[in-house]
């Protein structure tokens, strides 16, 4: 954290009381919850224009837009919160394009009752995450509903983003032959969440991996350009994600048990609860596939990258027409990875 991100984390003006619904009726109320909260954690020149969208600069390139809406219980969880989740999703999911995100909206919908100084809070969180990956909330919206008919509070964003005319990112484009590889341990993320929500305490305290891979993924594309696809594996972890490129592409995948990278305290709290480390969510780490030949460059570039340290090549793409994934046990069988039939987490981000 710079010294700027820490002053601002700490630069919290304890606001009192609770949100309620002349925070939401285009009043004086309004006006001050946005120039008091919001402005003034997540000012920049867009911000500034006062006006209800933002007039963006040309880019040159092709634009790339994501949406995504944030739900996640609870709020706070260890490792982040709903403010930088809600940054690091749509960051990701535009750099999944292999676009550069540029800019972010942001839109609020608060209850009534919920505490103003943890709506602050989690601004301040947003503003911090927004500093951190160099793309600004440029405009936003906010709605009060009435208490009883939210949770706190949702957020969604859109991500806007510029892509070359060389980068050719797409969930259609695996071949059989090419490389699988992960940037890192899975299943942190959703077992966090889980042990919050359950107060469960274990040994170690799991963290989310919630981050902004943007700039990993800048290093990527710098190291091998012909990328074919990339993919974060976030509500229904890897196993999901997998099937998803695999119809996509109209591939089989066949990846190796022991060649997942799994944190040993995860695996431990999977196996107490019955759970599947390719099942779980993530919110921090990417799914890359590439080029037999350009595997060994890949790897090197992510493990470089303090975001891709434990990046690892699990599998490969195979020739399949029912398109299946499939894995290698640790006991030498084969077994199929299917999508699960419903949300093992739900609320998960």
């Amino acid at each position: 954290m710079t010294a700027a991100d820490a002053k601002l984390a700490a630069d919290l003006s304890r606001v009192r009381g609770s949100v309620d619904m002349t925070h939401g009726a285009g009043g004086r109320a309004m006006a001050e919850l946005i120039r008091d909260v919001f402005h003034k954690h997540l000012a920049n020149d867009y911000l500034a224009q006062g006006n209800d969208g933002a007039l963006l600069g040309s880019v040159s390139g092709r634009l790339v837009m994501a949406a995504d809406s944030h739900v996640i219980s609870p709020l706070f969880f260890p490792g982040g919160d709903i403010g930088a989740l809600s940054v690091h999703g749509t960051v990701n999911d535009v750099a999944m394009m292999g676009a550069r995100p540029l800019w972010l909206s942001a839109s609020f919908i608060m209850e009534e009752g919920f505490p103003l100084a943890e709506l602050e809070k989690i601004v301040v969180s947003m503003a911090l995450a927004a500093r951190q990956a160099g793309v600004p909330v440029v405009t936003g919206d906010t709605k009060v509903v009435e208490k009883g008919k939210g949770d706190g509070v949702f957020i969604s964003t859109t991500g806007v983003g510029v892509l070359s005319e060389a980068t050719d990112i797409s969930g259609s484009n695996a071949r059989p032959g090419d490389a699988i590889i992960v940037s890192g341990t899975m299943g942190d993320h959703g077992i966090a969440i889980l042990s919050k929500r359950e107060h469960l305490d274990f040994e170690t305290e799991i963290l989310s991996d919630t981050q902004p891979l943007n700039d990993l993924v800048a290093a990527m594309l710098a190291a091998v350009p012909g990328i074919r696809v990339l993919r974060d594996p976030t509500r229904g972890g890897l196993s999901a994600t997998l099937n998803e490129i695999a119809h996509q592409s109209k591939v089989g995948m066949v990846i190796g048990e022991t060649a997942v990278p799994v944190k040993p305290e995860v695996a431990a709290a999977c196996e107490l609860l019955g759970l599947d480390p390719l099942n779980v969510a993530n919110e921090g780490k990417l799914i890359a596939i590439c080029g037999s030949d350009d595997a060994a460059t890949l790897l090197a570039a992510m493990r470089s990258h303090p975001k891709g340290l434990d990046a690892a090549i699990i599998g490969e793409v195979v020739a399949d027409e029912h398109a299946l994934v499939t894995m290698r046990t640790r006991l030498g069988g084969m077994r199929v990875v299917d999508w699960i039939a419903g949300e093992q987490l739900p609320r998960i981000c």
